[in-house]
């Protein structure tokens, strides 16, 4: 094993494909209940797609879901492995019981309260089937966002792991542990949990294997999770970790893309999951004020010019108001 580094820190954000945009704003801020942070739209791509954001109470890395509303498009992707299959979530332990209650309320289907790797978690859906999970962490004490439904000491925190689904669990943990700096924790039955650094919330990723589950769909397509985000502190660390992983063999690292709010490079896994490595020195009140986060159509300079014509087919919407 060559010399460990550490220039992944956590989870940066993760970035699925949904069905209709409303439909997705309903759900996150009132089932969920995360702070809408930001409206912009794809920056790839010819056809103009929404890009939605939620978070915390202060916006923070580590705790940012992204969304394509593809519905509009029509593209549907195929669930499978080689896919991020959940995103997990981190809520006080105690709160769970009243996850439960909030879910039926809203007509959400769920399993229960379960348990692994000694924590309790809620496994739930997304409109669109993308799945999720409510794990009970009091050792997440970021400040969660709070609705007329939702108080503080129930609130969502920021991402607790994220769950691959792989036929192959070597080369995904030869990726995670040689290549980005994670650490084998443990596993339980067919699941592998790694950490960054200590681990924690924000700081872990769990392998689910599923050798006999048809490989999933890598393009954008409503249903999919399209990426996971891991931390990097700037270019100059991000393109050290390019550099590394591309001394690995991991040669079909993208070029730097700037995403308006941070700088991304994206790396296919060996296990089929797209990484993306974004810097965390720019933030998303570079173009509107923290307090006015997600109240307004966002787009980077380059786009300005083509506004009307980008804004000409996305579907209408309703925000939450600013509080």
């Amino acid at each position: 094993m060559r010399e460990e580094h550490k220039l992944v820190t956590g989870i940066h954000h993760v970035t699925s494909c949904v069905g209709y945009a409303q439909e997705d704003i309903d759900f996150f801020t009132q089932v969920v209940g995360q702070r809408m942070i930001k409206q912009t739209v794809l920056f790839d791509g010819t056809t103009p797609i929404y890009h939605l954001y939620y978070a915390n109470a202060n916006a923070e890395i580590g705790t940012v879901m992204t969304t394509f509303p593809y519905r509009q498009a029509g593209l549907m992707g195929r669930k499978g492995s080689g896919q991020v299959a959940v995103t997990a979530y981190s809520v006080p332990e105690n709160s769970l019981d009243f996850w439960v209650n909030h879910l039926n309320k809203h007509g959400v289907a769920h399993q229960g309260i379960q348990s692994r790797f000694g924590r309790n978690y809620i496994a739930f859906e997304h409109p669109s089937g993308l799945g999720f999970e409510l794990v009970g962490d009091d050792r997440d004490t970021r400040d969660g966002w709070t609705t007329e439904e939702i108080e503080d000491k129930n609130s969502v925190k920021g991402f607790n792991n994220v769950i691959m689904s792989v036929r192959d669990v070597q080369s995904q943990h030869d990726y995670f542990t040689e290549a980005l700096g994670f650490t084998k924790a443990n596993e339980e039955g067919q699941y592998h949990i790694y950490n960054i650094g200590e681990g924690g919330p924000g700081k872990t990723v769990i392998l689910r294997h599923d050798p006999d589950l048809a490989q999933g769909s890598w393009t954008f397509g409503e249903g999919t999770v399209h990426h996971v985000a891991f931390a990097v502190a700037n270019d100059q660390k991000q393109k050290q970790l390019k550099d590394w992983l591309e001394g690995f063999g991991y040669t079909d690292a993208s070029e730097q893309k700037d995403r308006n709010y941070f700088h991304s490079v994206y790396v296919r896994s060996p296990g089929g999951p797209l990484t993306e490595f974004a810097t965390c020195d720019i933030g998303f009140a570079t173009d509107e004020p923290l307090e006015q986060l997600g109240q307004n159509l966002m787009l980077p300079p380059w786009f300005e010019d083509r506004r009307a014509e980008i804004v000409a087919p996305l579907e209408p919407i309703k925000v939450p108001a600013k509080r």
